[in-house]
C-alpha cells in the first residue's frame, strides 16, 4: 500500500522524503522490520521505541514515524536521505489510524459491539456472541480471555484490547471469514492510549463504575480512568447503559449525540428485571420480551450475572433475536473464570472467579454466602505493579465475608510476593475474619483442599481464566483448574 494511503486522515504531519513509497507492512517493533516496512516508534511504559529507529533503518525501514516530543537529535543523527521521515504529534494515536488504513477499515464492514466498565465485561461479551450466534450470526470476540472467530479460538489475549495494529490485523481476519458482528472488551487503557482510534462502534455498552486501574502505569485518578471509559461513547451510534450507575447515567449529557437505551435492577429502565431468584448454580428473573414478561435463567450465579444478561439482552433486542433464541442462549452461556465451578471427584464445591478488587469480590463472596451451606475459603492476593490501595480494602473485604481466608500470591510481577500480602494483611487485621498467609499459590490451594468439607465452598479468586502466574518478569504455567485435580489426585 502507498504511505500517502496510509497516512490518510491524520493532521499535524510534517514530512521529509517521499510520500510515493509503497509499504510492505507497518511495525512498532525494530526486531520484525524487513526490507520496505515502516517503522513507528512508540514511547512505551518500559521502553523508548525512538531508540530503535537507527535499527529500524538498517534492517530495512523505508518510512520511519516519530512523535515530536520523545525525539532527540541523538536518534536521527545518521538518517539516509532514501528513508522518508514523518514527526507526529502522538504516535500511539498515528499507528491505530494508520492501521485502519492498512487493513482497509475492517470495523466499517462489520457491526462492531464496544463493551467497557470496571466490572462484567467478559461476561457481557460472551453473553452478547452467544445471542447473536443463537440468531444464527457469525459472531468474532476479542477480549481478556483470547479472540474467538466463530466458534474457531485464534489465541489468547495479552492484554483485555489489542494495541492498534493487533487489534485492526484481527478485525480484518473476522471480515475475511465473513463475520457479521465483531463483539469486543474496550478498556479504559486502551481507550486512553488510543489503541481504538479509527474504529466505528455500532452498539457500546457502559456497565458499571468503581475503584480500579489507579497506579503510575495506568489512571493517575478515578477523573482520569472515568474520562477515559467516556471515549467509547464518543464513537458510538447507539448506547446500552445501566440505569443503576451513577457514573453511566452522566453519558448522556457528557456524550448527547449518542443514541442511549438503559437497563437496570432497582431504579427505572427501559429493560428492568424483577422477582430474582439466585441458587448456587444459576440466577434466574423476569424481564419484558416481545411485550411479554418472561423468566430468564444463566448458570452464572449471582446478582451481577443479572445486570451481565441485561445488557446483553438489550443489544440482542436491537440486532433481532427472538425471545426464544434469548431465553435458551442464556441458560447455555459459558464463561472461562467467571463463577467457574471446577467438577472433582471429591464432590468438593470449587469456584474459580476474576475477582480483582474490592467490589468484585465483595459481590462474589456476598453472592456465595448467601446459598452456601457450610464455610466459605477464600484464596486471594493482588497483583503486582498495580493499585497497592485496594490491597488493604480487599482484606478487609474478605475478613468480613469470608469464614477463612488464605492470603497469597497473585501475579507479583516486579515485587515482592510478601511485601503484597503485608499490605493485604494491614486490611484483614481489622476485621475479626480468621486467616493466614501462605505465599505459595498452590500450597494455598492445597491448604483450602485439605480443610474444606462437603457442605463448603471454596472460592479461588484473582487469576480466573489465567493460565499463568508471572513472577518477576517471568511466566510460569499456572492453570487453577489443573492444580486443584493435581492435588486433589494426591490426597
Amino acid at each position: 500500500m502507498q504511505l500517502k494511503e496510509i497516512l490518510s486522515g491524520l493532521e499535524g504531519l510534517k514530512v521529509k522524503g517521499s510520500l510515493e513509497v509503497e509499504i510492505r507492512k507497518i511495525e512498532s517493533s525494530s526486531q520484525n522490520i524487513k526490507q520496505g516496512d515502516m517503522f513507528i516508534a512508540i514511547d512505551g511504559f518500559n521502553q523508548n521505541g525512538h531508540q530503535f529507529i537507527g535499527e529500524a533503518i538498517q534492517k530495512g525501514a523505508k518510512v520511519i514515524m516519530a512523535q515530536v516530543d520523545k525525539l532527540t537529535k541523538e536518534m536521527v543523527k545518521d538518517l539516509p536521505a532514501d528513508v522518508t521521515f514523518i514527526l507526529s504529534p502522538d504516535t500511539r494515536h498515528a499507528i491505530s489510524i494508520c492501521a485502519c488504513n492498512y487493513y482497509h477499515n475492517p470495523s466499517h464492514k462489520l457491526k462492531l459491539i464496544g463493551v467497557t466498565g470496571t466490572k462484567g465485561k467478559t461476561t457481557t461479551t460472551f453473553m452478547i456472541k452467544t445471542l447473536l450466534e443463537k440468531q444464527g450470526f457469525k459472531v468474532g470476540l476479542i477480549g481478556t480471555i483470547c479472540t474467538y472467530i466463530g466458534e474457531e479460538k485464534i489465541g489468547e489475549n495479552s492484554r483485555t484490547t489489542p494495541e492498534g495494529l493487533e487489534l485492526q490485523q484481527l478485525l480484518a481476519k473476522m471480515v475475511e471469514a465473513k463475520c457479521d458482528f465483531a463483539v469486543m472488551e474496550v478498556s479504559s487503557q486502551s481507550l486512553k492510549l488510543d489503541r481504538v482510534a479509527g474504529c466505528k462502534f455500532d452498539s457500546g455498552i457502559f456497565t458499571n463504575f468503581s475503584k480500579d486501574h489507579i497506579s503510575k502505569k495506568e489512571h493517575e485518578n478515578m477523573e482520569d480512568y472515568f474520562g477515559s471509559k467516556v471515549k467509547l461513547f464518543q464513537m458510538c451510534q447507539y448506547a446500552y447503559i445501566n440505569s443503576d450507575d451513577i457514573y453511566a447515567l452522566k453519558l448522556p449529557s457528557l456524550v448527547p449525540n449518542c443514541t442511549y437505551a438503559t437497563y437496570g435492577i432497582d431504579n427505572p429502565a427501559d429493560l428492568l428485571a424483577k422477582d430474582i431468584t439466585v441458587t448456587n448454580i444459576s440466577v434466574d428473573f423476569k424481564v419484558k420480551l416481545a411485550s411479554k414478561n418472561q423468566r430468564v435463567k444463566t448458570s452464572i450465579p449471582g446478582r451481577f450475572s443479572v445486570y451481565n444478561s441485561l445488557a446483553a439482552i438489550s443489544v440482542a433486542l436491537r440486532y433481532g433475536v427472538t425471545p426464544e433464541n434469548i431465553i435458551e442462549g442464556l441458560l447455555n452461556v459459558r464463561v472461562p473464570g467467571r463463577s467457574e465451578l471446577v467438577d472433582n471427584q471429591k464432590e468438593l464445591t470449587i469456584m474459580i472467579d476474576y475477582a480483582h478488587t474490592p467490589e468484585s469480590l465483595e459481590a462474589i463472596l456476598t453472592t456465595i454466602k448467601s446459598y452456601t451451606k457450610g464455610k466459605v475459603i477464600c484464596i486471594f492476593g493482588c497483583g503486582g505493579d498495580r493499585d497497592t490501595g485496594k490491597r488493604p480494602l480487599m482484606g478487609q473485604v474478605a475478613g468480613k465475608l469470608a469464614d477463612y481466608t488464605i492470603i497469597t500470591s497473585d501475579n507479583p510481577r516486579s515485587e515482592k510476593e510478601e511485601t503484597i500480602i503485608k499490605q493485604i494483611e494491614e486490611g484483614i487485621k481489622d476485621t475479626k475474619g480468621n486467616y493466614e498467609c501462605i505465599t505459595n499459590r498452590k500450597e494455598a490451594i492445597k491448604k483450602a483442599l485439605q480443610i474444606a468439607h462437603k457442605a463448603d465452598l471454596i472460592l479461588i479468586a484473582g487469576k480466573g481464566h489465567e493460565l499463568t502466574q508471572e513472577i518477576q518478569g517471568k511466566k510460569y504455567p499456572f492453570d487453577e483448574r489443573k492444580i486443584v485435580k493435581e492435588i486433589l489426585q494426591e490426597q
